[in-house]
């Protein structure tokens, strides 16, 4: 039977406005990263986008905001989004990236089309003090189960490669299993020299080996998918995520980082002979 790739795709749709610490992100206003930065993109500009990753196969659509967490003005703003989106192209498989959110804002995105929801626990709970002091891991945890519980899908995932030891890994895998994500995306350290976080460069075969753990810890999980950081990490060797258990990528650009042009992955996945998922 042929595996199929599940084609997801982001939307920065609010850019570099966060206040928050978190040492690997370069949308901290702290660190004044060379990127982006805009309160609100243009909703033709975000349709725009929806329906070329859509044509080229996306289901998934995720719309992320910089920032902590959900305040009003973001949460209207998001849920317009996504009523605009069910409407024109119904099609894509709305995700919400929006930092911590109680059940209540959770529900009213729900209400709106969003059909999943992007908190990813980032890496261990022992570790995570050491990348991020503004607020602790359990606030990511506590919104992770905010999502199971008002029915939405969860996807929650972290990222290699900041300094972590293998058990940290391990208990960020372990955590993961406990709530029972749909999708874990695994990103891979992608470092940005205005970022007090030193890098810990992963070799090919080191990255390779955390996703087949990933894919073995995660046994039930639907999707191991690998996003930001794919093109630097693996370079000509990107095919290889398939066989170590992915079967999920990020089609298109990143938040503040280029993707590979989207014809290149698409001619990758049809001359690996993987088909391309058209139902969730």
């Amino acid at each position: 039977m042929t595996q199929k790739i599940f084609l997801c795709s982001i939307s920065n749709i609010n850019s570099g406005t966060c206040n928050e610490d978190c040492h690997f992100c370069s949308q901290s206003v702290r660190y004044k990263a060379n990127i982006q930065r805009y309160k609100q993109k243009p909703m033709e500009e975000i349709l725009t986008q929806a329906r070329r990753l859509e044509s080229l196969g996306a289901l998934g659509f995720c719309l992320v905001t910089a920032q902590k967490g959900l305040d009003e003005r973001t949460l209207e703003f998001v849920c317009t989004v996504a009523r605009t989106l069910t409407r024109e192209v119904p099609r894509l498989r709305l995700i919400g990236c929006n930092g911590t959110a109680t059940q209540e804002q959770l529900r009213e995105l729900k209400a709106s089309g969003i059909v999943a929801y992007n908190h990813n626990l980032e890496t261990s709970k022992e570790f995570y003090p050491r990348v991020c002091t503004t607020h602790a891991w359990e606030e990511r945890w506590e919104t992770c189960e905010n999502v199971n519980a008002v029915g939405l899908k969860l996807i929650s995932g972290g990222i290699f490669g900041m300094g972590e030891s293998q058990g940290d890994r391990l208990s960020m895998l372990h955590a993961l299993k406990a709530l029972n994500p749909i999708s874990v995306p695994l990103n891979f350290y992608h470092h940005n020299p205005a970022l007090p976080l030193h890098p810990n460069p992963l070799t090919v075969e080191e990255a390779l080996g955390l996703i087949s753990l990933a894919r073995n810890v995660l046994d039930t999980t639907d999707r191991i998918m690998v996003a930001g950081g794919r093109e630097q990490m693996f370079g000509d060797r990107q095919h290889e995520i398939f066989n170590a258990g992915a079967n999920s990528i990020v089609l298109g650009n990143y938040l503040t980082t280029q993707g590979e042009e989207a014809h290149v992955d698409l001619a990758m996945l049809k001359q690996l002979g993987l088909e391309i998922a058209l139902h969730p």
